[in-house]
């Protein structure tokens, strides 16, 4: 099986969308801010959930006078701002898809990310413009805003046939008859292959993480919550902006994390909300903590003494792009045990199961199985890749996470490991197999295997194990490390870089033919 599908059940959603839904919270909060944009420099802006709808419509207008029909896809390669939830929702609003990317990304990612889902336009930022232009040649056309999210930018930095996003907007364009399956967005997550796949959330999917996520973490219309977790990842989207906008509470947005700017913003603009990662959560807890109004951060693992420091209550929990929301959660007022990710939402079906299959029993680990409604609960698909969607499920339709968690003796579940290669890096998921496919393209590599490494800031960093060719000279050998560093700078983003290259004789090996990472782990353990 391939999961339950949407065509065998009653939505929730039926006869609505993220326009539908839009124009309803407009209707609901009117005057309200919706959105509060802090930008590095200027003055804050603000959005009325009136006036920011209205705005959705007249991009959507002008997206449509531009060409972009219902089903397109149009890349949106941009750092957290305004002119983000307003590109995202305009597609929506006219039926197109939003390509939601990495602004990490460097341009042979950008290419394939372009390619791989057939995108016709993009909408960037100045210093992202040259870039996107040069390696995503088969789009139509290029809009660029004005500054780089908050910051002035070099004018210099845009090419000649970009345009300009504000002359994009039109009049406002009617809505469409709904459809709810119809796909919304594509955004790509790490896996065990070389390229990112590209993860297909239906307008149901959208609407489906909003609510749930802002019922479990007991959002409310007064609150004010401060992103500046990309919102090109799940966390930062669906946990933490859609969420709050279902509330009808207010988003305080920042273009990424400052460890100057956070408070600062968070006291003037009276945040009670906010994402966090291990590595912002660090940095904070190394400085002085002032006197604020929050009253609950996201995060990802239970930790009593942490709240007690910062003075606020934690919302844990576990998830990924492919299911939305925090499958496993500890909602407010639990009193979860230390280092816990909390137990299984209401809104999901989870399996525990060990390598025979089985459910395992409290005290024992193994593989985190979602069951959902593909479409509505767990995404649609991965995009124009019927092979993967297929190896995602189990023959009884549970969706294969790749990570592993014990079930305590008392019920709760905690973080164990991945069964996939893959690293967490300050948040960003990032591909073993992914850095090792560019590392064997460099000359006289003959094998290469990237591990995790522990790291103080990140959490994870990755560091890749590489073995010569027989027959490469001293000279090759010499160049390995360098010309392995440099390529991985031009092809991937760089919290994907390996902060260390190791040159070994050969790789350790665990039955027949495979890498054994656990003794590459090891190896870097003892230093």
């Amino acid at each position: 099986m391939s999961g339950l599908r949407h065509e065998d059940h009653v939505s929730p959603f039926m006869g609505a969308d993220i326009a539908s839904w839009l124009a309803d919270l407009a209707a609901w909060r009117g005057d309200h801010p919706m959105l509060i944009w802090a930008p590095p420099e200027g003055p804050s802006k603000t959005w009325s959930y009136r006036r920011f709808v209205h705005d959705v419509s007249c991009l959507a207008g002008g997206l449509a006078k531009r060409g972009i029909k219902p089903g397109d896809r149009v890349l949106v390669h941009l750092e957290n701002g305004p002119e983000m939830l307003l590109a995202r929702f305009a597609c929506n609003w006219l039926g197109a898809v939003c390509v939601g990317t990495n602004a990490h990304a460097v341009g042979p990612e950008l290419d394939w990310y372009a390619a791989s889902t057939g995108a016709v336009a993009a909408i960037t930022q100045p210093k992202f413009a040259a870039m996107v232009s040069e390696h995503c040649r088969g789009l139509r056309w290029i809009a660029v805003t004005q500054d780089d999210a908050g910051t002035s930018a070099a004018a210099s930095a845009v090419p000649a046939r970009a345009e300009s996003f504000e002359g994009l907007f039109g009049e406002p364009l009617p809505r469409r008859a709904p459809d709810p399956f119809a796909q919304a967005s594509i955004m790509f997550t790490t896996g065990t292959t070389s390229r990112p796949k590209g993860v297909v959330w239906t307008h149901a999917n959208v609407l489906w993480g909003a609510r749930l996520n802002a019922a479990q973490q007991r959002l409310q219309a007064d609150d004010v919550t401060q992103v500046f977790l990309p919102m090109y990842h799940v966390v930062g989207l669906s946990w933490c902006a859609t969420a709050t906008l279902w509330a009808g509470g207010t988003l305080l947005i920042q273009p990424r994390f400052s460890a100057s700017g956070f408070w600062p913003a968070a006291i003037e603009h009276g945040a009670t909300v906010a994402g966090q990662v291990f590595f912002t959560l660090k940095v904070l807890a190394g400085g002085e903590i002032p006197k604020h109004r929050f009253r609950k951060w996201i995060v990802a693992r239970h930790e009593p003494a942490q709240m007690q420091r910062f003075g606020v209550d934690f919302v844990a929990g576990w998830g990924m792009t492919e299911v939305l929301t925090q499958v496993i959660v500890c909602e407010p007022g639990m009193d979860a045990p230390q280092g816990a990710i909390g137990r299984p939402s209401s809104g999901y079906r989870v399996r525990i199961v060990g390598d025979d299959g089985e459910q395992v029993r409290p005290g024992e680990s193994g593989q985190l199985l979602v069951g959902g409604v593909r479409g509505l609960s767990i995404f649609r698909e991965y995009d124009g890749n019927e092979a993967a969607t297929r190896e995602a499920f189990d023959e009884d339709g549970y969706f294969q996470t790749g990570d592993r968690v014990i079930l305590r003796e008392d019920g709760w579940l905690q973080f164990g490991d991945r069964i996939k290669d893959v690293l967490k890096v300050g948040g960003e998921g990032v591909s073993a197999s992914e850095i090792e496919h560019v590392i064997l393209h460099v000359p006289g590599v003959a094998e290469v295997a990237v591990v995790a490494k522990a790291d103080v800031d990140y959490g994870e960093v990755p560091v890749a194990f590489v073995v010569p060719k027989r027959d490469a000279g001293p000279d090759v050998v010499a160049a390995i490390e360098a010309a392995a560093l440099t390529r991985c700078r031009e092809e991937l983003a760089k919290f994907k870089v390996p902060r260390e290259i190791r040159i070994v004789d050969g790789l350790p090996m665990v039955g027949f033919g495979k890498v054994s990472r656990a003794k590459l782990r090891d190896m870097l353990a003892q230093g």
